[in-house]
């Protein structure tokens, strides 16, 4: 007979071992030491891109790890069932101050990063080459992000399309939402790289980092990081600005080059971001936007189906379209990229990667004016098909984060003008603006550590 306080401990224990979630953390660290380190993004290639010697344990071992990865999906995150919500609730609570590590977000990321799952597939069936991707760049605004899935909802066909929601937050009420969309194919990847999995080293905010606005003479003899090296202006780096043009970089690289079901497409992908709403025709009008291109403006290398024009008139502007030199300030909205322009803003990343601009969008027009062999040139619907509903932002504060204003303004806008969407044909409109003359960075994007990283985020093979 064991001792009693022997005996109530292994009762602890097995009830313990027999918890899913224990279960699952077992299973994923055996499956850990399978690769070569977990703490390093590692990406999961197909069997037959594997050269080890035929019948060798590598040849099928990625197979194995595929097999099992989706078996857990399969089994246990079929839908968000309250196991999947509950341990996605258990490892953001990091943001809550409940003590979680970063290095256990960490992990998950990986793990989720890798299995790659496509939510609704057994619906509405595998994602084809040509499908119209939707790559949506989230942070932590989940007012905004509500409105803009409520918005997907509407659209026209939307069950033909692939969501791609692209975090740099890990936070399970957005998770919960994003996986209890049942209208549409929807992937969830995220940044690897964020402040919040590095909250005290680079990439993040080091606590060895020079301050924004200390002198270079004072930093120098701090010794504080990067000391030599601030941006235009004098100023040292800020995390969580930087994180922004990184995550914009990392995010499209993952889809056209990294995950398993767009590495191969030829489709088109919308970039969108938390805070904009479609208008119910947008995938009607991006397929004559995209015929049109290819029979009267062959020149014409992006589309941008958002405006910030002031006045919208559908009734006069539906199916009109200005063609004009791409400006970032004025054609950053809903931009529209193929795997042609990808390739070719690829083939210039390290004059994206070292101009001195936090700003991905003034970083485009940079290599535009200056390394693209063909400079990027819009086609932009002069009826937004993408608005901005949001309030706040990086670069400007309302004193009510929440207010609505817009968003009731935009829904009005679309209710008024329904007799006017899905317009039949385009009517093209050439404007004879000229290329605009390349200004100087805006700076925030001194640190050679952060275009070390931009540059490892196109050359390295990740998660």
């Amino acid at each position: 007979m064991w001792p009693t306080p022997l005996l109530a401990f292994w009762r602890r224990l097995t009830r313990l071992l027999r918890s899913p979630i224990v279960l699952l953390l077992l299973l994923f660290g055996w499956l850990l030491l399978l690769v070569p380190d977990s703490r390093m993004p590692v990406d999961v290639v197909a069997p037959q891109e594997q050269t080890s010697t035929p019948g060798s344990w590598k040849d099928n071992s990625v197979r194995s790890y595929e097999d099992f990865l989706r078996k857990v999906l399969m089994e246990t995150w079929q839908r968000p069932s309250n196991f999947s919500v509950g341990l996605l609730s258990n490892v953001s609570r990091h943001r809550e101050g409940e003590g979680v590590e970063a290095t256990d977000i960490r992990d998950q990321i990986y793990f989720l990063n890798a299995v790659q799952k496509v939510w609704n597939e057994e619906r509405f069936g595998a994602v084809s080459p040509d499908t119209v991707v939707f790559l949506i760049q989230v942070h932590t605004r989940r007012h905004y992000l509500e409105y803009l899935i409520d918005s997907f909802r509407a659209v026209r066909g939307i069950e033909g399309a692939l969501l791609v929601f692209s975090h740099d937050y890990f936070d399970s009420e957005i998770n919960a939402l994003v996986q209890s969309i049942d209208f549409v194919r929807v992937l969830q990847i995220f940044y690897p790289y964020s402040t919040q999995l590095y909250t005290n080293s680079f990439p993040g905010q080091d606590r060895n980092d020079c301050p924004w606005d200390m002198k270079r003479e004072k930093a120098m003899q701090m010794k504080c990081n990067n000391a030599e090296h601030p941006d235009l202006y004098g100023h040292y780096r800020e995390a969580k600005y930087t994180q922004i043009k990184h995550h914009w970089w990392w995010k499209i690289h993952r889809v056209f080059d990294g995950l398993r079901v767009t590495r191969n497409s030829t489709g088109l992908v919308v970039l969108v971001e938390e805070d904009h709403y479609v208008v119910p025709d947008i995938l009607h009008v991006l397929g004559i936007f995209e015929l049109a291109r290819k029979q009267h403006c062959a020149h014409c290398n992006v589309i941008s189906l958002g405006t910030y024009m002031k006045s919208v008139n559908f009734a006069s502007d539906s199916g009109r379209v200005e063609v004009c030199p791409w400006i970032a300030s004025k054609h950053n909205m809903g931009m529209v990229l193929r795997r042609d322009n990808w390739e070719e803003i690829k083939s210039c990343s390290d004059n994206f990667c070292n101009f001195d601009d936090y700003n991905w969008d003034w970083s485009l027009q940079h290599i535009s004016s200056n390394c693209l062999k063909n400079k990027l040139v819009v086609m932009m619907a002069r009826a937004p098909r993408i608005f901005h509903i949001g309030e706040c932002g990086v670069h400007h504060k309302e004193k009510n984060c929440l207010s609505d204003k817009v968003l009731s303004k935009v829904r009005q806008l679309i209710a008024s003008s329904k007799d006017q969407l899905f317009p039949s044909k385009l009517s093209l409109v050439r404007t004879s603006r000229r290329a605009m003359k390349m200004p100087k960075g805006n700076g925030g994007w001194g640190d050679l550590r952060d275009h070390w990283l931009c540059l490892h985020l196109i050359n390295a093979t990740l998660l």
